[in-house]
């Protein structure tokens, strides 16, 4: 997966949505390269259980460096079917790879609508740049 590939909320998180063998869509779920350097040094991550339902817009868990606690939010409407467990033991992969082995949790999505609210890539570096400004 590149960068380019994704979609992204307003809150940096971006998703990755495949369909699984029984035809379900299911979305992979991270943090951006951008929340990552902005949060630098990560000391803590608080993933959810396998089979929580989250909503869009709805906080998942939390991530914790050494200047803040920020909420993780889910891009969808669904049901976790899997957590990365090993970032726990590994904070390093997340900025190491964030668009790979530091994925966060996959949701079984549950009601489609809320991938259109998501920005595409070009949107998304566009939102990056004014949160910069800022």
């Amino acid at each position: 997966m590149t960068p380019k590939e994704l979609l992204y909320t307003k809150t940096h998180e971006w998703v990755h949505v495949e369909t699984d063998p029984a035809g379900a869509k299911i979305a992979t779920v991270g943090l951006t390269a951008f929340a990552i350097e902005a949060l630098t040094d990560l000391v803590y991550v608080d993933l959810p259980e396998v089979g929580r339902q989250v909503a869009a817009g709805e906080p998942f868990g939390e991530i914790e460096s050494v200047k803040a606690v920020s909420d993780l939010y889910s891009p969808v409407d669904g049901q976790i079917t899997e957590v990365n467990s090993g970032l726990s033991n590994n904070l390093a992969s997340l900025s190491g790879d964030p668009y790979g082995a530091g994925w966060l949790i996959k949701i079984k999505i549950s009601d489609e609508g809320g991938l259109s609210e998501l920005l595409d890539y070009a949107a998304y570096q566009e939102q990056c740049e004014e949160d910069n400004d800022e």
